[in-house]
């Protein structure tokens, strides 16, 4: 290297700097935030050894924005869209004791593996969060479920300006601004079409259909959402 820090330094630094972060939240929402949990050893151990792993240089790549983390998706990893079972078969990062299967991260191993593997992928792409933290909401009974930013109004409103800052964070990692994909092709879109406009974060927005949509309401149409990701990523359109 030639002494430029690299992307995935950078990563690691805006983990930390997440680590840190104090939101005042509406009454009934909370915050999910591994990288300051009971978790936050391995969650540390886990990205620092993937980061490495695929993006230990300093080249620009695109950005795959979800909405947030989910509390039993990144909130064990740390890594957007990644389970701990995938983890560890695709990459050999040992995550002993906290294998958890979400349809969301299923379909974009999916997706990852049509595109040509992790290490053409990732080469090419970060993905991450328009809501880099995750968050629930309590019920009536006192269980927590998660939720997302636009749910709430109020909720919405007391997180735009976290994620102005952390967006912004996120494109001095050197992104490729030309182009975003937005995984949401509803409200997160729409959200971030609109700040978009106001912050000018990127040339253009590509929506793409939210994992847990295909999975559950359109599984025998998965191939087709494959190939329209893959059409997208790769700049073909529809």
């Amino acid at each position: 290297m030639n002494g430029r820090t690299t992307v995935a330094h950078q990563v690691l630094q805006f983990n930390e700097e997440l680590a840190e972060a104090a939101l005042e939240l509406p009454s009934g929402f909370k915050v999910v935030n591994p990288f300051n949990g009971p978790q936050k050893g391995h969650v540390r151990k886990v990205t620092t050894a993937f980061y490495q792993k695929y993006y230990n240089d300093h080249n620009p790549r695109r950005l795959v924005l979800g909405s947030s983390p989910a509390r039993r998706g990144t909130a064990v990893t740390g890594v957007p869209f990644e389970d701990a079972d995938l983890l560890e078969s695709e990459t050999g990062i040992e995550i002993d004791g906290y294998a958890v299967s979400r349809s969301s991260s299923g379909f974009i191993h999916d997706v990852i593996r049509r595109y040509g593997g992790r290490d053409r992928f990732y080469a090419d792409f970060v993905m991450s969060f328009v809501c880099p933290l995750g968050l629930v909401k309590t019920k009536p009974k006192g269980n927590d479920v998660n939720c997302n930013y636009y749910e709430n109004k109020e909720l919405q409103k007391s997180l735009q300006s976290f994620i102005v800052d952390t967006m912004k964070r996120q494109l001095a990692f050197g992104a490729d601004t030309s182009v975003c994909y937005c995984i949401g092709s509803g409200e997160n879109y729409r959200f971030l079409s609109r700040i978009n406009k106001e912050q000018r974060f990127f040339e253009k927005i590509v929506p793409l259909e939210h994992p847990r949509f295909i999975t559950q309401y359109n599984p025998e149409r998965k191939g087709d959402f494959i190939e329209k990701y893959i059409r997208a990523l790769r700049g073909q359109g529809d």
